[in-house]
């Protein structure tokens, strides 16, 4: 099964001091905008999504190329999404927590 590409998705206070530090680390924004209270940055293949009110806590992020396969996957092993996919074609996503309650995005673009 494909996941295809890894980010972790953090819920922050204050997207502008966040961003701040992490240009400071090297990230550069290469999607999103502050005034949508989103951004997304990288530093080579490194991906960090910065919300500012959007989640209450950090997600782990995959973005397959078939996200309605990835769920069947995981629902066939006896886990149930919090939130399913949208049936038909197209871009998908669902939401699983791991073991420990981790919320788990599997987001189909």
């Amino acid at each position: 099964m494909d996941l295809g590409e890894f980010s972790v998705s953090l819920a922050v206070a204050d997207l502008g001091r966040s961003l701040h530090f992490y240009q400071a680390l090297g990230f550069t924004v290469v999607d999103g905008a502050v005034e949508q209270s989103w951004v997304m940055l990288a530093n080579g293949s490194t991906k960090i999504g910065l919300f500012q009110g959007m989640f209450d806590t950090n997600i782990v992020t995959f973005n397959p190329p078939d996200a309605r396969a990835v769920e069947q996957a995981v629902v066939a092993a006896g886990y149930v999404p919090d939130q399913a996919t949208a049936a038909g074609d197209g871009p998908a996503h669902f939401v699983v927590r791991d073991p420990d309650g981790n919320p788990v995005l599997v987001d189909q673009h």
